[in-house]
């Protein structure tokens, strides 16, 4: 990290992945008058509601020269996070990257599977070769967190309080109305879904 600090067009970034539970209350703790204390309702969903549970979510927090310009990129996901999502993700962080005029991103993030995965691994490589080939694009250096340490990752206290601060006490927020609370909280816009193509057969 303090190698990054000594490159300019260089950034560093946090990867995590996070679901956004549209029924599941969080953990919260206020002093408050006991007359307008805010009380959480337990939600069910009715058996006809087409939308998911929770919403899958990647997220970088890229670390400006100074805490004040960190900055949250969130992509919400179609499905599940898996390993050609994650792919997807780090093609529009590189865009974003590259477009601020970045070479290369110090990208430190846990060990889940779809991150280990063979198909993210070759991915790695093929993208870093193009970019030394071409001399276009960012770099990516991959730096994995110990097993089991997601407190070291911090993007943690970032969803813990984003969930606490999105939270609707008394009803069920629709899919697309939780991601734009989310989204608003961290300042960024709500792009479309990260999605994998369906295999046709």
């Amino acid at each position: 990290m303090r190698l990054v600090a000594t490159h300019p067009c260089w950034a560093l970034g946090f990867e995590d992945e996070v679901w956004w539970s549209r029924l599941a209350l969080p953990y919260l703790h206020a002093w408050t008058d006991a007359e307008v204390g805010v009380r959480l309702v337990e939600q069910t969903l009715a058996a006809t509601d087409p939308e998911p549970k929770a919403l899958a979510c990647s997220g970088l927090l890229v670390r400006g020269r100074e805490p004040a310009a960190d900055a949250v990129w969130l992509r919400f996901v179609a499905g599940r996070p898996v390993s050609g999502i994650t792919t997807q993700f780090l093609v529009w962080c590189c865009e974003r990257l590259a477009a601020a005029g970045k070479t290369a991103l110090l990208l430190v993030w846990d060990n889940a599977s779809w991150q280990l995965s063979r198909e993210v691994r070759h991915w790695l490589r093929d993208h870093n070769q193009q970019v030394k080939q071409t001399g276009r694009g960012v770099r990516l250096l991959s730096c994995f967190l110990p097993t089991k340490s997601p407190w070291l990752n911090p993007n943690e206290p970032h969803w813990t309080h984003a969930k606490r601060a999105v939270v609707e006490p008394a009803r069920v927020l629709t899919a697309s109305e939780l991601a734009d609370r989310v989204c608003a909280y961290f300042g960024c816009p709500h792009e479309d879904p990260l999605t994998m193509a369906e295999n046709v057969a």
